[in-house]
């Protein structure tokens, strides 16, 4: 089955697709089930992604004088070309894509990777019922971090592509961000910098990382206790730790662990 077939099979079993494509004004609107747009677009984390909603993003004036805003258009440019240069350069997006396309989901640029401007709370997205990449252009200002949402993102991409997964339910989602942060994101100084590791705490520190980043995702864009977020990262914490398709390998800061895992791609067969 190629990769639209594939994306429109599963946008019929995905709740995501009202609170996608509705617009969600001020006023609060209730779809054909009797429940709200408004909430149900929260409770799916869409309401960190005003563009997803359907929405064209309105600078205020306010910050327009102070230079905070109204700079969109040069920021996407920017984004755009950020994003250009990481499909050129960056060893782990050109893996990642290798092994999408390997896997029967090749990524053409300009409909699975859109930059927005996004809530400042988050740096991207995936977006299951698109089939899209975020990456926020607001946020993500540097080919170093639009390097790392795009391999995090990929990561879901490529889960998504490969395995069943749903993200309505909870342990199918800190699955796949515990994959994400334990490939993408967590080094020892990311884990010193969120206050899970010191010099006297080095065996645990990448793995109190990994579970402190999935249990952030997971709050940012679903609706559920913090108690339920820790249960569900903890249930699946194992498993889906120790699975590092197709990177291969923890990737170390300053370290040639990028290149090498590149190198090795054509050995998992991923068309690289």
């Amino acid at each position: 089955m190629g990769l639209f077939a594939k994306v429109e099979a599963k946008v019929e079993k995905e709740p995501l697709v009202d609170a996608a494509k509705e617009p969600v004004g001020d006023a609060e609107q209730t779809n054909e089930n009797g429940n709200s747009n408004s909430s149900q677009t929260k409770e799916w984390g869409y309401d960190l992604y005003p563009e997803r909603k359907g929405e064209t993003y309105k600078p205020k004036w306010s910050k327009i004088l102070l230079g905070m805003e109204g700079r969109e258009n040069i920021d996407k440019v920017k984004c755009e070309r950020n994003v250009y240069w990481c499909v050129k350069n960056s060893p782990l997006v050109k893996l990642m894509m290798g092994a999408l396309r390997s896997s029967g989901c090749p990524i053409d640029l300009r409909r699975h990777i859109s930059c927005e401007v996004c809530d400042t709370s988050v740096t991207g997205g995936y977006d299951p019922v698109m089939n899209q990449i975020v990456v926020c252009q607001n946020m993500a200002r540097n080919e170093g971090m639009v390097q790392g949402v795009l391999t995090h993102e990929m990561i879901h991409m490529f889960d998504y592509c490969n395995n069943e997964l749903d993200f309505r339910n909870i342990d199918h989602l800190a699955c796949t961000e515990i994959r994400a942060a334990n490939l993408a994101h967590c080094s020892f100084l990311s884990a010193m910098m969120q206050g899970d590791a010191s010099i006297f705490d080095i065996k645990q520190a990448h793995q109190n990382c990994v579970k402190t980043k999935a249990l952030q995702s997971v709050l940012a864009v679903r609706n559920v206790t913090k108690l339920e977020a820790i249960e569900a990262v903890e249930r699946v914490f194992p498993k889906c730790y120790a699975d590092l398709e197709p990177i291969g390998r923890r990737i170390r800061r300053n370290s040639p662990d990028q290149h090498r895992a590149y190198m090795e791609g054509p050995m998992y067969g991923y068309d690289i």
